[in-house]
């Protein structure tokens, strides 16, 4: 069971993070966003916190065999996409600095 709960929260992450940080496949999560505008459902696709309650459920009631593991899967499912998004949120890599027609023995200094 430990094993599918970690697959749980990476998956849970994973549609979170799509459904709160990204574009999507051509753009599809981005213009429902952009419709969804200020309504409840554009706030749910606002919000880490919000999104991960709801993307986990559906995985919670995969992941349990009765309805006391689904409410027990159901927030710890969430929780760990949230570890996950804070271990995780402004680690991107910065681009190298270059700059066109500098000379290599400037940039060493």
């Amino acid at each position: 069971m430990s094993g599918w709960f970690l697959v749980g929260v990476l998956a849970v992450w994973r549609v979170a993070h799509l459904v709160v940080a990204e574009d999507g496949p051509w753009d599809i999560v981005v213009r429902v966003r952009r419709v969804a505008g200020a309504s409840v459902i554009g706030r749910l696709m606002d919000c880490f916190h919000c999104a991960s309650l709801w993307v986990a459920a559906p995985f919670a009631f995969g992941l349990g065999t009765s309805a006391h593991d689904w409410l027990l899967l159901w927030p710890a499912l969430s929780a760990g996409a949230i570890l996950l998004e804070r271990l995780t949120a402004g680690r991107a890599t910065p681009p190298a600095a270059y700059v066109e027609g500098e000379d290599m023995k400037e940039a060493d200094r």
